[in-house]
């Protein structure tokens, strides 16, 4: 019985009610061998998600292969600086195109039978289709089979796809995001940011499903019980919750008192229409379904959640910092600190729903029970998620698979 067969009805149900009534996800969302599978083709695949990161190919003909939830994916830079993902796979004889990260030519050659194609997915060329030194094949149309791509968008060096290709404009999906954020950058949106080099990334690997990640990182309630350090300057009380308009966007928390700063002395360029009075204000947002991004007034960070298995996640931490001046050296202490400040966070987090994950093994937990003052936004991920659930009517019976 696959896990879409086996979450009943009341167990969606349950979560869907006022925080104060709900029950949290079921066990098998986080546990069934089949979930990952779940939710790539109910969640991922209908929306917009993270996919990688655009500074990881900064030059025309670089490409980057990157398996997605099982599907074999490829980025790549064209001459015009132009961000395309495709289908890793050659429509010949379905050949993985790219086994590894490089930098090409002139077009995107397969191995097998060095068809070749376009930055764009053109196919250009099918060496000896018709025969020796016969190039050409009659009644063979290359314009119809070029390479799959897929719809894709870049956005604070994230490139994000919809693997459905049905999930509506990119523009619709961020403006939520941009409204929120518009007291703090203005009109001009995240233009300033630029993406850090190599001291300003990180990677975690964390044995527990994605699902956990995001539900830890839309709340502020463990935040004295778990990072002690952040909670001396940047307290539980001087919290609030962040919910979106429409309910189908991103959920999370924000700070009144954010002084990294001066506690650190990691003072750097800071966004030019930032207004003077929310100068510590910060906020961090669970951006569904697998980003966790956060916005100061001197750096931005995205942590990309890259789903492995059921239980396994690998965490890509990536800092944007304001205009290029704050790539110089003089700076390089300061991006240093505030790199090591959320490493130090994140890996504090990395135990905890580590063993949420454990927990989920026991019979005897039906999903929790969330504290109506503190659980909100996550709740309010609980919540999108089972919607995602349901049957294509929108109705409650039995899901099946």
């Amino acid at each position: 019985m696959t896990t879409t067969q086996s979450v009943a009805s009341d167990s969606i149900f349950a979560v869907l009610q006022e925080t104060v009534a709900a029950r949290g996800l079921p066990n098998q969302l986080y546990v069934d061998r089949s979930a990952l599978a779940v939710d790539r083709d109910r969640i991922f695949a209908k929306t917009w998600s993270g996919l990688g990161f655009a500074s990881d190919i900064p030059e025309p003909g670089d490409a980057k292969p990157i398996d997605w939830l099982g599907v074999p994916l490829l980025m790549v830079r064209d001459r015009d600086g132009q961000v395309h993902v495709h289908h890793n796979v050659c429509s010949h004889r379905g050949r993985q195109l790219l086994d590894a990260p490089c930098r090409l030519k002139a077009s995107i050659r397969c191995p097998y039978h060095s068809w070749n194609y376009g930055f764009d997915g053109e196919l250009l060329g099918t060496p000896h289709i018709g025969g020796v030194n016969i190039h050409q094949s009659e009644g063979f149309d290359r314009r119809a089979n070029g390479l799959h791509s897929v719809p894709s968008a870049v956005w604070c060096d994230i490139v994000f796809v919809n693997l459905s290709g049905d999930a509506g404009p990119f523009a619709d999906f961020i403006a939520p995001v941009l409204k929120r954020w518009q007291k703090y950058w203005g009109d001009t949106g995240p233009e300033e940011l630029v993406a850090g080099g190599a001291d300003s990334r990180a990677t975690l690997d964390v044995e527990s499903n994605w699902k956990l990640a995001i539900e830890n990182y839309c709340e502020s309630y463990h935040l004295p019980f778990v990072h002690p350090d952040l909670n001396s300057f940047s307290r539980l009380e001087d919290h609030y919750e962040v919910f979106d308009e429409d309910g189908e966007s991103f959920s999370g928390q924000g700070t009144r008192v954010y002084n990294l700063a001066e506690v650190a002395g990691t003072h750097l360029p800071r966004l030019q229409h930032w207004p003077q009075s929310l100068q510590r204000e910060a906020e961090y947002l669970s951006l569904y379904p697998n980003l966790m991004i956060g916005l100061q007034a001197d750096h931005f960070f995205a942590v990309l959640l890259e789903p492995l298995s059921e239980a396994r996640t690998r965490e890509h931490v990536r800092l944007l910092f304001v205009g290029e001046a704050a790539q110089d050296s003089a700076f390089a202490k300061a991006r240093e600190k505030t790199l090591a400040s959320w490493e130090n966070v994140f890996a504090e987090d990395v135990s905890m729903v580590e063993g949420m994950q454990r927990g989920r093994h026991s019979p005897a937990y039906g999903g929790g029970v969330f504290s109506p003052a503190m659980d909100g936004p996550t709740h309010h991920f609980h919540r999108w998620v089972a919607r995602r659930m349901l049957p294509a009517d929108g109705s409650t019976e039995a899901l099946a698979g």
